[in-house]
């Protein structure tokens, strides 16, 4: 039995559109920020047992169907683990074919349009690799779960590069600076829905591929070079491009979702008054000190400095007041709320819309996939069944 935790990350150059669906190679490299995990996680435990009669899952407190990508997942660390066990005479019992089964539970709303599954096919490859001894990067088996699960494999600022092999053996993630490269970076997420979304993101992908120009375009001729231009971003603790960036990432994501045909929205009011917003707020200052990001939900992904962060919590506070007590409403990480000056909020120009915004979650960047060793912390009994 093992047990592991990995975190949520957030693109900020975004996947969008696969080359390959069975594979899950994408059509254009992405970049993302990995989240802390004391803030947001899944939590995996994997059994594995001789007297098991099939590969069982649990999710959230539900038996679910073990899926086609879970399959892959399961397939690509068995095959991994044999590998391993044939060139290393390592006297360690052989596995791979007695079947398994999964316990998996989130810290937060699976609905919330919060890269669940990204957290939790990155928990059930770092829990089958510690089980199996799998070693090396675990990267392209996450991707075979989920895309973006392949970022959740690291901490930190993640690449995820499509690569060139038509195998997908080069589609992985890559590191390009560690979580304490940037201490001052901060994350707060708007939960403004937690409903479920009427187009999933695979859904929207397929038939963005299938008739939006605009996204090969990006592809080809956009991503390439903010890629580049991020990264260095990144490297330099350059916010202002950074945060630049990010929001244009955004932009033209969805601006490629409304020139896919049908039309895909998932923005809704109170994400576009976030974005002007944002937006007013950065031309008080004369330079960005506030960035929007939006996947393919309504839910906004707001990145700042820790110089900013009170000062925005107070805004985020008089733009959307809600019902629910402080506590309730902003979770994560503890924050200190500065009360803006009157004339940045008469620059703002904010007209108050009560418990338009659920919840929010303050966070910052964090590590990748760890394994617990408390047995104490496994979500699955000595028998292998939820607890």
């Amino acid at each position: 039995m093992a047990t592991a935790r990995a975190p949520v990350n957030i693109a900020v150059v975004k996947y969008w559109g696969k080359t390959n669906e069975e594979l899950i190679i994408p059509a254009n490299d992405s970049l993302s920020l990995t989240l802390h995990i004391d803030h947001l996680c899944a939590k995996t435990t994997v059994a594995v047992g001789r007297d098991f009669k099939e590969d069982r899952i649990w999710l959230n407190g539900k038996e679910e169907r073990v899926t086609t990508r879970i399959q892959n997942c399961l397939l690509e660390i068995r095959k991994r683990s044999r590998e391993f066990m044939h060139m290393h005479n390592t006297g360690l019992p052989d596995y791979s074919d007695w079947h398994l089964h999964i316990c998996s539970v989130n810290n937060f709303p699976t609905a919330a349009g919060l890269a669940s599954s990204a957290a939790g096919y990155a928990c059930l490859v770092k829990s089958l690799g510690t089980l199996f001894h799998v070693k090396g990067d675990l990267s392209a088996i996450a991707r075979r779960g989920s895309g973006s699960a392949c970022r959740s494999m690291y901490g930190g600022f993640v690449a995820w590069l499509k690569g060139l092999r038509q195998d997908g053996k080069d589609s992985v993630a890559k590191q390009i600076a560690p979580e304490n490269h940037w201490p001052e970076m901060r994350i707060v997420l708007l939960v403004v829905s937690d409903v479920k979304k009427d187009t999933g993101s695979t859904q929207g992908m397929e038939l963005s591929m299938l008739t939006s120009s605009l996204l090969e375009y990006r592809a080809t001729k956009v991503v390439p070079q903010r890629m580049k231009d991020i990264t260095e971003a990144i490297v330099n603790r350059n916010f202002h491009k950074f945060a630049e960036i990010t929001m244009q990432e955004s932009n033209q994501l969805h601006a490629v979702c409304l020139d896919t045909y049908p039309p895909i929205r998932y923005m809704n009011l109170v994400s576009w008054d976030i974005v002007h917003l944002v937006h007013r707020y950065n031309r008080y200052y004369g330079t960005n000190k506030l960035a929007y990001s939006f996947d393919a939900g309504p839910n906004a992904c707001l990145f700042m400095l820790e110089d900013s962060l009170s000062e925005v919590l107070s805004i985020v506070q008089h733009a959307f007041p809600s019902s629910l007590g402080n506590s309730d409403f902003f979770r994560g990480a503890p924050a200190v709320r500065s009360k803006p000056p009157m004339e940045l909020l008469e620059h703002l120009n904010i007209t108050p819309q009560p418990d338009a915004v659920k919840f929010s979650i303050v966070t910052n960047v964090g590590c990748g996939p760890v394994s617990v060793d408390d047995p104490e912390e496994h979500i699955l009994d000595i028998h292998g069944f939820p607890r």
